[in-house]
């Protein structure tokens, strides 16, 4: 029983270090172009910049030192909408987290491209090599904040703070737990960073950096 509790112990960490590995690290050069449209939560629409009222939002959305950086984007960008930005966000969160968990390479061609994809690809390729699947559950987004925004030139990349919660829970080929549970969810902290490139008639945000908060 001692063996086996420390067995499942050791997977459990294993597990851990391979979800930190894919959404707690750099991939490569920080802002490389990459992913595809993100859907807002509404009827599932694509994040656009569209808004009729393009304004500062409320300081709960961004961080004091981003608001230097937001202004600056409103300037280049009059209908860039934070409020709307992080709908948009918040939905690509739990898509690309979802597509990930499940192994769906086609969804997450879709959501992500360049270095990103390689190390998303590369978890879900050693997961099946070890014959095990992923049953986790986004238990809930507790806060998405704007921490920062930079310009280089006409490409503007927002980097945003997500504070959740998953539950996590590893399978063998048999379907059988071996390391956590759905009963128990774990706050996570991630730092996601979204470009797009402002003189493009797409106006749809792509990731293009994953870290740990």
């Amino acid at each position: 029983m001692t063996v086996e509790i420390v067995l499942l112990a050791m997977v459990a960490l294993f597990a851990g270090l391979r979800l930190y590995a894919v959404l707690g690290r750099r991939t490569g050069h920080e802002q490389q172009p990459v992913l595809r449209p993100m859907p807002t939560t509404d009827a599932g629409k694509p994040l656009t910049d569209v808004s009729s009222e393009p304004a500062l939002a409320a300081g709960h959305v961004y961080e004091k030192s981003a608001e230097a950086g937001v202004r600056a984007l409103i300037a280049a960008d009059p209908s860039f909408d934070t409020g709307r930005f992080l709908e948009g966000a918040q939905a690509a969160y739990r898509m690309i987290l979802d597509a990930f968990w499940k192994g769906d390479r086609v969804e997450l061609g879709e959501l992500v491209a360049g270095e990103a994809k390689d190390v998303f690809a590369g978890a879900i390729a050693d997961r099946e090599a070890e014959g095990v699947t992923l049953d986790n559950r986004l238990i809930a987004i507790e806060k998405a904040m704007i921490e920062s925004v930079e310009l280089e030139g006409r490409t503007a990349f927002v980097a945003v703070r997500f504070d959740a919660d998953i539950a996590a829970v590893t399978r063998d080929r048999d379907g059988n737990v071996i390391a956590g549970s759905l009963s128990d969810a774990v706050e996570t902290h991630d730092i996601w960073t979204f470009q797009r490139d402002l003189s493009s008639r797409d106006p749809n945000w792509m990731l293009v950096e994953t870290d740990a908060a």
